[in-house]
């Protein structure tokens, strides 16, 4: 079977095909600046082998219906492409940010589904409309291909109450659904899944801590294989500190600004989200350059530095304390899989709880699993490459089987 994952946001769509047999990449690529005055397709063919061949096209994209119908001009191009038409397409697999409550594990696409997923556009009003146009437009184009939706908000279903109420009015909780949901779900269960595959044990019996570190973090707890905190919340803003979000403040940091700053909620709620965190600290959100700051004497880049790994730190001393025994903590993501000043200094000072990283492992970038700790540590430390385009994939191949 070959499937296509497709991730649709609001001005893009990325998308990859892969063929399940043996997981093979035959194309992945991305339609950006819909709707705007140029926009472009960029798709590679066959990554990694002899074959790979690299394609752009720059034209205008009025809609995602325009871009949807790029990408199969793409795939079935008759000199570059990797199917004869798309009915050599098996199933389709949705990245959806939010499924609330409504939704423990990818579902297959009905109406009652999208009903769901448009109900819960008020938790994720920036991702799910673009999540739903995506669907609309494959359900479209690919009318007798199934469909399937995988949530990242799925995995963190399985938090207990305690951890996932806010200390609120409960009719908050009851009445707008207002609790703690978590993100990066796919992502989180899928670098789980690879350890438990690398150490030769059934998940359901390891403690994990997970940690995807990118341009947004965030950390979860594993127990049993199951998450039972996370550290995104409502909203992905919540947690550790990222690239442009602020992660925890203050609650009444809102309040603060309205009176003395005189915001409104929606300049509040863009400066938190768009114009903190690291961008916030020292003006640059790319950990490179904040490194190459760092290197040319910036104090600020410095200080962004020292406080999202300490940030980082006192998350993992806290979901240590949740789960009591930790078999291992795993890094992935971006600045996870790429950045071994990070992942040391996340870890720094936490040698008395038996955690030994060691260093000339860990200085490298990350491409495949890879063992950091040293042979002595208690608890041990991975690098993991996350791939939610297979672990979509491989869902959507599992939902289907069913």
């Amino acid at each position: 079977m070959k499937i296509l994952v497709i991730n649709s946001g609001s001005s893009s769509i990325k998308f990859q095909l892969l063929a399940m047999e043996d997981e093979t990449v035959l194309a992945s690529g991305i339609v950006e600046r819909i709707g705007e005055d140029e926009g472009l397709v960029k798709c590679t063919f066959k990554p990694g082998t002899a074959d790979e061949a690299v394609v752009k096209q720059r034209e205008v994209i009025k809609d995602h219906t325009s871009g949807m119908r790029l990408v199969v001009d793409f795939l079935t191009d008759k000199k570059t492409g990797v199917i004869s038409d798309r009915s050599d397409i098996g199933a389709i697999g949705h990245r959806v940010v939010h499924g609330g409550e409504d939704f423990h594990q990818p579902t297959r696409i009905t109406p009652e589904v999208m009903a769901a997923v448009e109900k819960n556009v008020p938790l994720a009003p920036l991702h799910n409309p673009a999540n739903i146009d995506g669907i609309k437009v494959a359900r479209e184009l690919f009318a007798d291909v199934p469909q399937v939706a995988v949530f990242d908000t799925a995995f963190h279903q399985t938090i207990p109450p305690h951890a996932y109420h806010y200390a609120i009015p409960y009719a908050l909780y009851e009445k707008e659904r207002i609790r703690r949901y978590g993100f990066h779900g796919t992502s989180h269960k899928f670098v789980a899944g690879e350890y438990a595959r690398l150490v030769g044990k059934p998940l359901e019996q390891l403690n994990l801590i997970t940690i995807h570190l990118g341009n947004g973090c965030s950390m979860t707890a594993v127990k049993n294989g199951q998450s039972v905190d996370t550290t995104l919340g409502l909203t992905p803003l919540e947690g550790l500190v990222m690239g442009t979000r602020s992660g925890d403040v203050d609650p009444a940091i809102h309040a603060f600004l309205a009176r003395n700053c005189n915001l409104d909620i929606d300049a509040i709620d863009n400066l938190l989200n768009k114009e903190s965190g690291l961008k916030g600290l020292c003006g640059l959100n790319d950990m490179r350059d904040i490194h190459d700051a760092i290197a040319a004497g910036d104090q600020r880049a410095k200080l962004a530095l020292e406080v999202q790994t300490y940030r980082n730190k006192k998350y993992v001393g806290a979901y240590m304390a949740v789960l009591g025994r930790v078999d291992a903590i795993v890094f992935t993501a971006g600045i996870g899989e790429n950045d071994e000043v990070v992942r040391e200094k996340t870890l720094e000072g936490l040698e008395c709880f038996g955690i030994s990283m060691d260093l000339a492992v860990n200085d490298q970038r990350i491409k495949k699993p890879t063992l950091l700790s040293t042979s002595d540590s208690k608890i041990e430390i991975w690098g993991i490459p996350t791939n939610e385009e297979l672990a979509i994939a491989r869902e959507t191949q599992a939902v289907l089987q069913k």
